[in-house]
Parts: C-alpha cells; sequence; structure tokens
C-alpha cells in the first residue's frame, strides 16, 4: 500500500488522469482509508478548479517579463 508521501507525490498524475490503472487504483485504496490524504486531493481538486476558471493574463513585452526575471533570480535572497 502507498505511503502517505507517496500519496503526495501522485496527486497531480492522479488528478489528470495520467496513471496507471493499478497505480490508480492503489491511490483509491489509500484513500478510502486515509482521511487526511482524502482532505488532501480534495483541496487539491478545488485548487485546481479554481486555477481553471482563473483568465489568462496578456503579456505584452515577453522580452521584459524575461529579463525582469532573470534579474530578480540574480539578486541574493
Amino acid at each position: 500500500m502507498l505511503k502517505c508521501v507517496e500519496i503526495v507525490a501522485v496527486t497531480s498524475d492522479y488528478l489528470d488522469g495520467q496513471l496507471r490503472f493499478s497505480d490508480g487504483l492503489s491511490v483509491r485504496t489509500h484513500l478510502a482509508i486515509c482521511r487526511n490524504c482524502r482532505r488532501f486531493v480534495r483541496q487539491m481538486r478545488l485548487t485546481l478548479r479554481v486555477l481553471q476558471q482563473m483568465p489568462e493574463p496578456e503579456i505584452h513585452d515577453l522580452e521584459a517579463v524575461a529579463s525582469q526575471l532573470a534579474e530578480a533570480a540574480k539578486k541574493p535572497s
């Protein structure tokens, strides 16, 4: 049986339907007995729904954005 940490690692693939049948069955079996993982997967589903409803931002100057990100990456935290 999968451990909770393994469920976290495969949740995105599970929600996207990208797991093999046997792996998906293992996830569902774990979720049937683990309340915390059920809660985690439920929250991930909700997050995905919210993100899918958000409009795509318009990027007018992609080069400027890339430059800003590069400069931000160079600065120490």
